[in-house]
Parts: structure tokens; C-alpha cells; sequence
């Protein structure tokens, strides 16, 4: 079950708000909230909802025996931190682990074909936070076991996230009240990430897919240049239209009920170097290796050449974290090569340089990034860099491109401005305008009212027969 789905809209949602807001306490509004998640993890497999409830057992009981037993505190910390990565290590990389040493012994090795349980990289993280918090102090254990597999298993972000942190959310979950203006604010946040994700990032997406064969080397050969180009850009839309819009989702259905789960992105494509594009993207795993491994390493607090090693470190997690697939590793070490040089003497450089310039170069790094996300295959990658380059010997264009540009122009447009904070700051804008003739600003109210229908009668014409309706992050 995904977010963008009528299923999920028009009757999982609609009967969670009923039924949540005619239960009178919070504890009982809480248990309705766990039946309501544990049904929604366990829609896409039952049996790894198992999975998830040994992962919550393991960080509860951990949690208790740090705080219980002070003198054996770390040895409880490091007794959860194995297990934990090992139940992730075993389903999302044993294979990718064995059929490296089958390639580089020749040793031939059964490969197990083990499914990958849904957001399993999503709770993992959130659950060595908790206990890796109450081992700092930050936060007390909590006692009720079901408050903690409620905590990984919040429909609203446990399968795609963001990551949330137990100490930013204990007080929501023990003592949240829902207020009129949060819950219109989170109505309106949800239909603006519904209409994002299935108008503007499946529409990126049917275009993306034209181009980027993935599954079909010959015909990616043939692509010619400008394909390429044009291809890349859409899926580089898309795969931020797509994941923000989940982000969207998540902190709307949360405000609808009390909750209030952090940024998750800041208009990344705004930004004038790696380093701020990993300040606005995916904020909360970049915070959470942030705090959680890089700091924990020594930060830049040992030297520079220690600093380049903890980045090397968090930058090969971070790909690897992505997927069981070197083209992960290599997206992340990407990043890492301009984020060294950034601290270097780079940044200073850029600092010096008009506006324009530095954001081109971080948008040009970021768009090279993500033909090594798109393609697992090593070979892929190869091909798509040299006819970007113009070296496949298929032309610059054809008349499937120019067309595939031209039917899209605006749409294409329209694309990049949601990607920009363009819009919201029109609408700050108007209220500031309102206000400083003090009048009442009627349109604005209209406005308010209107945008969430009129989004979300959009998205329902846009998924009606639509069979495609993928969430890129789901795979993470």
C-alpha cells in the first residue's frame, strides 16, 4: 500500500481519521494508531511484520537494561547495535556481500534469494537512535513495549521516513493535542505532496523511463545524446518530487493528528554547493550519520586527515545504506570527493564567485550523481556517460527527442518551479502584503480553503487507471 494510492486516500486514511478522532484518550488513540500501522506494514508482506516487532524487542529491551544496569550500559548499547545491523546486514546484504567475493575468488557460492523487507534501512536507523539516546542521557526507557513498536511503526513514516528520532516525538506520542490550525496545515501539506507525487513525479516518471532503459542495454546504446540529457533531468526531478512528496505526505498526516516530524528537505535544488545540498536533502539521514557516526568518530575535531577519513567512512554508509549495490557506494563516494574538496579550499572559492556560478556547479554535481543511482549495472553507467558525452555514436538528437521536449515543455517547466520555493514565497508574499494595509485578506482564506480540493481532485483524476505509481525510496 502506498500513499499515492485511492485505496489508501479514500478508505485506510478516511477510516484511521474517523475512527481516531471518535476514540476520547490518548491511549486508546494510540492503540488505535498501532492497528492501523501494523495492518499497513503488514499489507506489503505479513510475515516481516515479525521482522519489525523482533527489531522494536530487541531495542526495548536493550533500552531498559542501559538504564536498569548503569555499569554494563555499553556493553547492553553494543549487544543492540550487533543485532540490530546484523538482522539488516543479513536481509538487505548478504547477497550483495557473497556475489562480491564470488566475483573477485571465482569461489562459486549459492546465493540466497532473501526479499528485502519494506523500510527495514528506515526503522533500523530509527531504533538505534532510541537506544543510542537513552545510553547518552537524552532520553528515559521507555517501559510500555507497544509505545516502542508503535514509535518504528507509525504508518505515516516508518516504510520511506524521514527518520524520526524518539526524543523529538515521545512527547506527541505520550501527550499530543491536535489543533485546529496544525490539522488544516496538515491537510493542506498532504494533498500538496499527493498531487506532487502523482501528477509531477510519475509524470517526470513516464518521461525518465522513455530514455533510461535500465533493463535493456542495446536499446540504451542507441539513445542519442540529447535522450540522455533529457532523461536524466526528468528522473533527477523525479526522484525529488517523488521522495519529498512522501516527506509531504508524512509530516501532513502527522500534523492532522499531533505529530510533528522535521523537515525532511529545503529545496535542494537551491543550493550553492554539496555541502548545503546535503544540509537541504534527506535531512534526517544526513543528521543521523551526522550525529551518530561521523561526530562519534571525531568529527573534524582530530585533524584533517582524520576529518577525510570520518567523511570517507559516513559517505560509503551512506551510499551503502541506499542499496546493496556498488553503484550506491559509488554515488556516495562521488559526494565525498566534492565534500573534501569543498573543505579544502573550495568552498572558500565559491564564496568568492557570483551566485549563479556556484549554483550551476552544484547543480551539474548533483545531476552526475544520479546517473550512478539510476544503474545498478556498472555497464549502464558507462554507457550513458559516454553518449552524454557524445561518444555512442548515435547523434545528438532524434526525432523521438524532440518530440518527447516539446510535448513536455511545460509540464517540464512547471516541474522545475514546484522544485523551487518560488510558489510558497508568492504566497508569503500575498500575506505580507494583507497585512501591512491591514486588510483582511479574504483571498487568501478562499485560497486555503480551495487549494486542498482542487489538489486533491487533481491527483484522484491523475491515479484513476493509473497503474504506475512507484515510490522510489521504498526500495531503501
Amino acid at each position: 500500500m502506498v500513499f499515492s494510492s485511492l485505496f489508501f486516500v479514500y478508505f485506510f486514511l478516511a477510516l484511521n481519521l474517523i475512527i481516531y478522532f471518535k476514540t476520547q484518550t490518548i491511549e486508546k488513540k494510540n492503540i488505535v494508531m498501532l492497528v492501523f500501522s501494523l495492518i499497513f506494514y503488514s499489507w506489503g508482506g505479513p510475515r516481516y511484520l515479525f521482522l519489525l516487532i523482533a527489531n522494536c524487542l530487541i531495542a526495548w529491551i536493550c533500552a531498559l537494561m542501559i538504564e536498569y544496569y548503569e555499569e554494563y550500559a555499553k556493553l547492553f548499547l553494543v549487544l543492540d547495535i550487533i543485532m540490530q545491523l546484523s538482522i539488516l546486514a543479513i536481509f538487505k546484504y548478504l547477497g550483495f556481500f557473497l556475489g562480491t567475493v564470488r566475483f573477485f575468488t571465482g569461489v562459486p557460492e549459492i546465493i540466497p534469494q532473501i526479499a528485502l523487507p519494506i523500510g527495514i534501512s528506515f526503522y533500523t536507523f530509527q531504533l538505534l537512535s532510541y537506544v543510542i539516546d537513552v545510553y547518552r542521557g537524552e532520553v528515559q526507557a521507555q517501559k510500555s513495549f507497544w509505545i516502542i513498536l508503535l514509535y518504528a511503526s507509525l504508518f505515516h513514516q516508518c516504510i520511506a521516513g524521514p527518520i524520526v528520532r524518539y526524543q523529538h516525538v515521545e512527547r506527541d506520542i505520550l501527550h499530543r493535542t491536535v489543533k485546529r490550525k496544525e490539522m488544516v496545515r496538515g491537510i493542506k501539506r498532504f494533498t500538496i505532496g499527493l498531487a506532487k507525487k502523482a501528477i509531477l513525479a510519475n509524470g517526470c516518471a513516464a518521461v525518465a523511463d522513455t530514455f533510461l532503459l535500465t533493463d535493456d542495454l542495446q536499446a540504451l546504446s542507441a539513445v542519442p545524446a540529447a535522450g540522455l540529457w533529457l532523461g536524466m533531468l526528468f528522473f533527477t526531478l523525479q526522484i525529488y518530487l517523488d521522495f519529498s512528496a512522501y516527506s509531504d505526505m508524512a509530516i501532513g498526516m502527522g500534523l492532522m493528528i499531533g505529530f510533528h516530524y522535521r523537515e525532511n528537505f529545503n529545496y535542494p535544488l537551491m543550493s550553492d554547493s554539496v555541502t548545503d545540498i546535503w544540509r537541504r536533502w534527506h535531512i534526517s539521514l544526513s543528521s543521523f550519520f551526522r550525529d551518530y557516526v561521523y561526530i562519534p568518530l571525531g568529527g573534524n575535531r582530530k585533524g584533517q586527515g582524520r576529518q577525510i577519513l570520518n567523511l570517507f567512512i559516513v559517505w560509503f554508509l551512506t551510499g551503502l545504506w541506499h542499496g546493496a549495490s556498488w553503484n550506491y557506494v559509488l554515488w556516495g563516494l562521488w559526494f565525498f570527493v566534492f565534500l573534501v574538496l569543498e573543505k579544502l579550499f573550495l568552498l572558500e572559492k565559491l564564496e568568492t564567485l557570483p551566485r549563479a556560478i556556484p549554483h550551476l556547479y552544484a547543480l551539474v554535481v548533483f545531476y552526475f550523481g544520479w546517473v550512478l543511482f539510476k544503474f545498478e549495472d556498472i555497464h549502464a553507467i558507462g554507457i550513458v556517460l559516454r553518449g552524454m558525452l557524445g561518444l555512442g555514436g548515435n547523434g545528438l538528437t532524434n526525432m523521438q527527442v524532440a518530440l518527447a521536449f516539446k510535448n513536455n515543455i511545460f509540464f517540464l517547466i512547471f516541474a522545475i518551479i514546484a522544485s523551487t520555493p518560488l510558489l510558497r514565497k508568492l504566497y508569503e508574499s500575498a500575506g505580507m502584503w494583507f497585512k501591512r494595509r491591514k486588510i483582511v485578506p479574504y483571498p487568501i482564506y478562499v485560497y486555503n480553503i480551495v487549494c486542498p480540493v482542487v489538489l486533491l481532485i487533481l491527483a484522484t483524476i491523475a491515479l484513476v487507471g493509473n497503474s504506475y505509481n512507484p515510490f522510489l525510496y521504498f526500495q531503501f
